[in-house]
């Protein structure tokens, strides 16, 4: 070989390189989410009772798909159920079989989630088929499905809920349900589609991949404004797909990072995964798209104040209008008065007015001015929280001095309890109300995390009114929270009782909120570390417990007696980095992170945890558990 055939050759295998790198890279942008496989495990196979412990559900939909058990195969994805009235409109409103004149059984080969995606795949003696299915809209899911022979395909419904109804309109079979709500399966228009009072079906040349849309729609008016968004998709399916993918490869891109281990991104895409499928969008008397809590829970299909705060921040950097949507919807029911209240429902005969949420609204709205930049929305939530945080000093400070207490408009120990946000804290165990006025009363006692969050709020708006050019004069009744609550005795924070001013020696999570916050002092962290470092107290297991772990009325179920609730975890482990205990706060992350049961595989985020155990106690898919973990994984090792 002569020189220039050598030079010849080293060119075609330096082009080759390059062109098999640039290959390789745009696949590997534009597959990022099936780095991620298994996400969660939200195998179900619908049976009569409701009991399901997530759905697959994206874009703001209020449906949601399960995959079918292996051992109770439907060889189509289950659902869609409709996630506020908790309706499973079918078993399966797409089954897939061959078009033979006997009955089939199919085998499954495999199932996955991946982030933004379900699938699964199927075999009978006829043939294998795939299904993968995407949310193109909060309205519709686009199912793909694929055969390796040639056969025709049979798609029809299975176990369709009783009364559901029956019309074929064109190439789209309408499913009304006796509770309003109706199902769209359109088809392209060479599919064979007919239907009768119980049932439908199409069938599909199989030479070819196809596509299905599936629609979801409340009522009629709905189902009219939005149908023929079908007609598009499956016009250009390939299009709408990759929007799809380019969402979930932003979201990812924004969030991952080089330098931690698959495990830990895992974690962050799992949060993700769950964050998104609890958005809902607006329906009913929800003005603005949000999170909710769980969808997996049907009590929490509504949005809660300090939940909402918390969702807000956790997805401000990957969605950052979805974080303002979800601010602006509690703010949607801002009272006259200035209070935000506890919740609110697509049914506002629902919502509950009865107390209000600690104050993190302002921090909510700094996440996402900090990923945004956008002032013009500082402009305009900004005297809504001014308002709001009017509110606490003029509706919850019973004898005037600056410092607030958490109470409710009812004067029931029940509503301001939920007011703190920690239901059944022991510290209030023994609390009594006081009034003060009609619509108004307190706690007896004054509390340091409220009285923290206040100082931290206080600081946030001075910041905004500097940004949007706006006069600040509130008057400043922070500067000495962190003294007031300091109990010199034992070095710990503690609430203090309005009748002497004695602390309520209880120790628990509200104590990690001054160091969040920032207002406590580096001789206070100094004190307060020895308590937080104690094995026996909140060294423990899962670190940072709601309370002490070695009070006496310490329960491991307890609720808020004893297990972890993720939001305090971080407060606590933030706090730590604020006072310069990077390497600590860095083991307490990996102790998180690597003891909660189930969180590097595919079980999901829950509600709560056991303090010693890490096992999965209240509700799954749980918004503000997620966020808090996204939080620990962008601040970890930095």
């Amino acid at each position: 070989m002569n020189k220039k055939q050598i030079g010849i050759s080293i060119y075609i295998c330096f082009l080759f390189t390059i062109l098999t790198g640039c290959h390789d890279n745009s696949k590997q942008t534009q597959s990022l989410r099936y780095k991620y496989g298994d996400i969660l495990d939200i195998s179900y196979t619908p049976a009569k009772d409701t009991r399901c412990g997530g759905w697959f559900c994206d874009q703001g939909s209020w449906m949601g798909f399960t995959i079918p058990e292996k051992e109770n195969w439907v060889n189509g994805f289950c659902g869609p159920t409709n996630l506020d009235n908790r309706h499973w409109m079918a078993r399966s409103a797409v089954k897939v079989g061959f078009n033979t004149a006997r009955a089939e059984v199919f085998h499954p080969d495999s199932i996955n989630y991946f982030p933004g995606e379900i699938y699964l795949s199927a075999r009978s003696d006829n043939g294998g088929i795939t299904q993968h299915l995407q949310f193109i809209d909060s309205s519709t899911a686009l199912l793909r499905v694929e055969t390796d022979t040639n056969h025709e395909l049979r798609l029809t419904g299975d176990g369709w809920a009783e009364e559901i109804t029956f019309k074929l309109d064109q190439n789209t079979v309408i499913a009304h349900h006796p509770g309003g709500e109706i199902v769209c399966i359109s088809f392209a228009p060479d599919a064979k589609v007919h239907c009768d009072s119980q049932n439908y079906e199409a069938v599909c040349s199989g030479d070819k991949e196809f596509y299905v849309a599936i629609s979801f729609f409340n009522n009629n008016k709905e189902k009219s404004a939005k149908l023929q968004k079908a007609a598009a998709i499956l016009n250009e399916p390939a299009a709408y797909l990759r929007a799809n993918n380019e969402r979930w490869d932003g979201y990812l891109k924004t969030m991952l990072r080089e330098d931690m281990s698959h495990e830990y991104n895992r974690i962050a895409v799992k949060s993700i995964v769950t964050l998104i499928s609890n958005w809902k969008t607006q329906k009913g008397a929800l003005l603005h798209e949000g999170g909710v809590p769980s969808h997996a829970a049907w009590y929490f299909m509504g949005f809660w104040a300090w939940d909402s705060w918390k969702y807000a921040v956790g997805v401000a950097p990957f969605a950052p209008e979805l974080a303002k949507n979800q601010i602006r919807a509690m703010f949607d029911y801002q009272l006259a008065d200035g209070m935000v209240i506890d919740c609110i429902y697509s049914n506002p005969e629902e919502n509950n007015a009865r107390d209000s949420k600690p104050p993190l609204a302002a921090w909510a709205v700094d996440a996402v001015f900090t990923h945004t930049q956008d002032t013009a929305f500082l402009r305009e939530i900004y005297p809504q929280l001014l308002s709001y945080h009017r509110w606490w000093y003029a509706k919850r400070d019973h004898n005037g001095n600056g410092i607030c207490e958490f109470g409710s408009t009812d004067g029931t120990t029940e509503a301001a309890a939920w007011e703190s946000g920690m239901d059944n804290a022991i510290r209030f165990d023994n609390a009594r109300m006081v009034k003060n006025a009609d619509d108004a009363w307190s706690f007896d006692q004054e509390s340091i995390d409220l009285n923290a969050f206040l100082a931290l709020e206080y600081q946030l708006l001075k910041k905004f009114a500097g940004i949007i050019n706006q006069p600040f004069d509130e008057p400043d009744h922070t500067a000495d929270v962190a003294n007031y609550f300091f109990d010199e005795e034992t070095g710990f924070f503690f609430d203090r009782r309005l009748s002497d001013g004695s602390f309520i020696r209880e120790e628990g999570s509200e104590a990690y909120i001054p160091f969040w916050t920032g207002i406590a002092t580096p001789e206070q962290m100094k004190r307060a570390i020895v308590l937080f470092t104690d094995t026996a107290k909140f060294s423990t297991y899962i670190p940072f417990p709601t309370v002490a772990a070695d009070n006496p009325k310490f329960m491991p179920k307890g609720y808020w007696r004893g297990p972890i609730w993720l939001d305090q975890t971080y407060f606590a482990i933030k706090g730590l980095r604020n006072y310069g205990y990077n390497e600590l706060a860095d083991r307490y992350t990996r102790e998180v992170f690597d003891h909660l049961d189930g969180l590097i595989g595919n079980k999901p985020i829950h509600e709560n945890y056991g303090t010693h155990t890490g096992e999965r106690l209240k509700a799954p898919h749980f918004s503000w558990s997620a966020a808090h973990l996204l939080m620990l994984y962008e601040e970890y090792s930095r």
